[in-house]
């Protein structure tokens, strides 16, 4: 019997993407929420809980771009011009933040406010650029004969901005959760804060962003059984879990919010990312450009894909066993007196 290459690549895609976002998620996150701190210590704190691993993180993002790449050409072919603007604000924005990361520690009075200042700002225009990129992906890309058709800012639509808002609101959820299992005292009591008010955002962008999505985008409401202004019972109970999990995730973080737990309201909160992104997936799979390439349509042939997958086999546990094993390393409370950064 022999493998299914494009759908294990597609899967490995799907992996890679979604450990991205939970994990550069969180300190994107911590670098919005720099301006609510309430002053240099705690933010050097807040940076500590994340200096070890931060750019291990974005390690997932290099696998999801050369992934697309090298397994999908014709797909990275049609995407990044769709979407290239957004991309490109993207990586300066990662760029002019990690370089801020490093110089920050390096800087003195007026230089290291505005190193702090150059941190946020990378954040949360990185967000704010993914999450143009997803909406732009969500809504379509128009492709004739294989090739991008469309316009360069056929991406910048209010649907999109409205995605690029939640994935701000989700972000900072993270960032507020990991804050809360991370430190201890004052600022992990204004964490908790800053959590609550995440988790109200992240409900009601989650609510305005679906019915966007089925009003706006006919073939994704039909996949969730929305025609005519109607549901289709069947359909809906089928992908009902999926929502359902949303749920419970938001659930969890309110419990543990309210019980003063630690770990709990950030596994929450990736319970609500993971819920997110199965609803995208089972509005557009098995298309990798929606609404006009499948996968298999889009992917290299077999002898290719096998290739691949022999450094893939390699390459994936190397980076899972590093991830686990820095974040084992570096497990626990972090406080002032642990000086990781500053």
């Amino acid at each position: 019997m022999s493998l299914d290459l494009p759908l294990i690549w597609a899967a490995i895609m799907a992996v890679a993407v979604f450990m991205y976002v939970m994990l550069d998620g969180f300190d994107l996150g911590i670098g919005m929420l720099f301006p609510f701190a309430a002053d240099p210590a705690e933010r050097d704190v807040m940076m500590d809980t994340i200096a070890p691993i931060w750019d291990g993180n974005e390690t997932w993002l290099v696998l999801g771009g050369g992934g697309l790449f090298a397994a999908f050409p014709v797909a990275y072919a049609v995407l990044m011009p769709a979407l290239y603007i957004p991309i490109l604000l993207m990586l300066m924005a990662l760029i002019f933040r990690g370089v801020a990361f490093e110089f920050r520690l390096h800087g003195r009075r007026g230089g290291k406010r505005f190193w702090t200042a150059a941190f946020t700002g990378g954040s949360l225009v990185a967000t704010l650029a993914q999450g143009l990129v997803l909406g732009g992906f969500i809504q379509g890309v128009t492709v004739h004969g294989g090739r991008f058709a469309g316009r360069p800012f056929d991406w910048l639509t209010p649907y999109s901005l409205l995605v690029a808002a939640g994935l701000v609101a989700g972000y900072v959820l993270l960032g507020a959760a990991w804050l809360v299992w991370r430190t201890e005292g004052e600022l992990q009591a204004r964490a908790r804060a800053w959590a609550w008010r995440a988790a109200a955002a992240v409900a009601v962008m989650l609510a305005l962003v679906s019915a966007a999505t089925l009003l706006v985008h006919p073939r994704v409401a039909e996949r969730w059984g929305y025609v005519g202004r109607a549901f289709d019972l069947h359909r809906l109970a089928v992908l009902s879990p999926i929502p359902l999990l949303g749920a419970i995730g938001l659930a969890v973080i309110v419990l543990a919010l309210r019980r003063r737990a630690h770990g709990w309201p950030f596994a929450g909160a990736v319970v609500v990312f993971a819920s997110g992104y199965l609803g995208l997936a089972a509005g557009f799979f098995p298309d990798i450009v929606p609404y006009d390439l499948t996968f298999r349509q889009a992917a290299n042939p077999d002898n290719t894909l096998a290739l691949l997958l022999g450094g893939a086999v390699v390459l994936l546990p190397a980076i899972i066993g590093y991830s686990a094993w820095v974040y084992w390393v570096f497990r626990g409370k972090v406080g002032a007196d642990d000086a990781l950064y500053h």
